[in-house]
């Protein structure tokens, strides 16, 4: 699962209402075939924009900091990219992507919005692998690994090594209000490792996925313009409905 975020994880004088984590799921069988594909289309945007393969597809940069270099791609091609990216990530069937939105709107100054993101991330990832549901191949005994941009690097694998000795999961309503029970992370090996963006085509991808998702609840003004808080919805077919069934595109709000 590679990941990134959307957003600021601080609630006093925060210049955002909500936090994104948004991860992108693959089979490790078909790493190759997808990133080859990814590849292509990156070349496709070089055809067609001017975009260079080395140059990195950051989503939120692409309308509010392209940096003088990529000024030279007109604003409404850009926007154009990003959704021709979103129209290619949803044709790859066997992608899968967990997002975790947190409104921390109402939340206390002391809610640690990034570690709370964190672990129902790893839990949905921990959940649909021990169920085998996410699309593509089946092992008997699925594991996963975490792949993530930088960020607070040190935090993120503190509580992946909490998680696998204590996890601590509300009881299920129909069988006790009260009460946890410890459910160890058991499906996830090894600590996260951590990629700088740049060189992740995969981390660029679940980069767009977490942009459009922020996008859909505060967009800014070129995007509410042209429609483009709409265009996480073309994400729809790959996102994971099992993360949470009372959503329908299965986003874990908290």
């Amino acid at each position: 699962m590679y990941v990134d975020e959307s957003g600021d994880s601080g609630v006093v004088n925060s210049p955002t209402r909500y936090f994104v984590l948004s991860g992108l799921v693959l089979h490790e069988l078909r790493w190759q075939a997808y990133l080859d594909h990814l590849i292509q289309f990156r070349r496709t945007l070089k055809q067609t924009y001017g975009f260079r393969l080395r140059e990195e597809f950051h989503a939120g940069a692409m309308i509010t900091r392209p940096g003088t270099d990529l000024m030279r791609i007109k604003k409404h091609h850009r926007l154009a990219m990003i959704r021709h990216f979103a129209d290619n990530l949803a044709a790859m069937t066997e992608f899968s992507i967990i997002n975790v939105v947190i409104d921390k709107q109402g939340k206390r100054p002391d809610y640690d919005v990034f570690e709370m993101a964190w672990k129902a991330l790893i839990q949905r990832f921990e959940n649909t692998l021990s169920h085998h549901n996410f699309p593509g191949p089946r092992n008997a005994d699925d594991r996963g690994l975490l792949v993530c941009d930088h960020t607070e690097d040190k935090k993120v694998t503190m509580v992946m090594r909490r998680m696998r000795k204590f996890n601590p999961v509300p009881h299920h309503p129909a069988f006790s209000s009260v009460g946890h029970r410890n459910l160890p992370v058991l499906s996830i090996v090894e600590d996260p490792n951590f990629r700088d963006s740049e060189h992740s085509f995969f981390i660029q991808a679940v980069d767009l996925a977490a942009f459009l998702v922020y996008q859909s609840m505060a967009p800014n003004r070129y995007m509410r313009k042209n429609s483009g808080q709409n265009y996480y919805r073309r994400l729809g077919p790959i996102f994971c409905t099992h993360a949470s069934r009372s959503d329908p595109y299965g986003f874990v709000r908290l």
